[in-house]
């Protein structure tokens, strides 16, 4: 079978190119800014800025997370998705602002329109993620998204460490944001490919929507209806705890003790290691030899042993040093000063313990979805589930 030959056999309003195309959506955009918030206080000396701007960002997602499902069912995929595409572009253009200026403001700004985008592309891709693919195929399409979008952080983590190999600096250079600008401007336009859900249709023949009215009042209404529920109440631990974690591992972690190469050296693997995780994870949850409670438990044993014992091994690290380079000039407290990914013998256990939070992430991550997903199939529902998910999840981060 010739290369043309599999692409006449690619379906456009099938299931799986929709999720591969919101897949490579997420890889231009919020994969690209993973990877440039990965490094650090987006790849600034001084993480004030970027601190400032995360906080400004996760309060509007808090909103617009929990209100982007509505906004979804109202507006549909494709205008939201590209819309919100653009305020990716706009957030990583800011830093070239930044750093010709130094003045935050429009940084924080945008961070701020970065927040409300983010919160209504999630919700839109939640939506598409879990409820297009039947009962038995949700862990694989939930894992086929993942590794496309995370295949964005990683080579978002190549940008970096190639451009700054040689350089001493401990910030980015213009270059590498106008590199993300130009990635993310093509995601935003790559979300106009997607197909409405009404026109979906699954390989057996089932459309993956049942087209039903609504309007702002109803999806209102809905919204309140999202904090009675007592199944979501349940999900509120789960939800808040499910990115606590980043502003740690990416700031006095990885932008704390390594240099500036070293940081997308890490993210190369941060992000390579979720790839591997969802991959894995996605043959139990979809194991059809074992009841769904039974793979449910299963899997959630595994993320809650994992969980602790990296943790564990953060506390070892974490009592060796108190704070990073500081925008004084004075540099890490690390014993031996900043790692360097060459000096194997010192940087090669950080090294893999901040990789191995990239795997615990992917497998949070895709069981929180596949949890959702079990919910319910309804689509409208779906994306208000999913819209909550986020909205939550933003208010631990913040």
């Amino acid at each position: 079978m010739g290369v043309f030959d599999i692409f006449k056999r690619v379906r456009y309003y099938s299931p799986m190119t929709q999720v591969v195309l919101v897949g490579l959506v997420c890889f231009l955009c919020p994969g690209m800014y993973n990877a440039l918030n990965g490094m650090g206080g987006s790849g600034q000396v001084d993480r004030t800025t970027g601190n400032n701007a995360n906080t400004a960002l996760y309060s509007t997602f808090i909103v617009f997370g929990i209100a982007g499902g509505s906004i979804v069912n109202l507006c549909g995929v494709r205008w939201t998705i590209a819309i919100s595409g653009l305020t990716y572009a706009l957030y990583s253009g800011s830093y070239i602002y930044l750093n010709h200026t130094g003045s935050g403001s429009f940084t924080i700004a945008a961070g701020a329109l970065l927040g409300i985008g983010a919160g209504i592309m999630w919700a839109a891709q939640g939506m598409i993620m879990v409820s297009y693919p039947r009962e038995e195929e949700k862990g694989r399409y939930i894992a086929v998204f993942w590794i496309i979008f995370n295949l964005g952080g990683m080579l978002g983590g190549v940008l970096p460490f190639a451009i700054n190999f040689h350089s001493d600096s401990n910030s980015l250079s213009d270059g590498v944001y106008i590199a993300f600008v130009i990635l993310e401007c093509l995601g935003a336009a790559l979300g106009l490919a997607l197909a409405p859900p009404s026109k979906v249709v699954r390989d057996d023949g089932t459309s993956v929507v049942m087209v039903k009215y609504t309007n702002a009042a109803k999806e209102a209404v809905e919204i309140v209806k999202l904090f009675l529920n007592p199944t979501m109440l349940a999900l509120l631990p789960m939800c808040f705890t499910s990115n606590f974690f980043y502003s740690y591992q990416f700031g006095p972690v990885n932008a704390s003790i390594f240099n500036i190469r070293t940081r997308g050296f890490n993210n190369i693997f941060y992000w390579g290691a979720q790839m591997a995780g969802a991959y894995a994870l996605s043959f139990l949850l979809d194991n059809q030899n074992m009841t769904r409670r039974r793979r449910g438990l299963f899997a959630f044993g595994i993320v809650a042993v994992f969980f602790n014992v990296i943790w564990g091994g953060t506390l070892k690290q974490q009592l060796r040093y108190t704070h990073g380079p500081l925008p004084s000039g004075e540099t890490t407290d690390y014993p031996g000063g900043l790692l360097d990914f060459m000096e194997t013998k010192r940087a090669s256990g950080p090294i893999i313990l901040y990789m191995l939070y990239g795997l615990g992430d992917a497998l949070y991550q895709n069981l929180a979805y596949w949890i959702i997903g079990s919910l319910t199939n309804d689509s409208q529902r779906l994306s208000r589930y999913s819209g909550f998910y986020k909205g939550i999840q933003s208010l631990g981060a913040t």
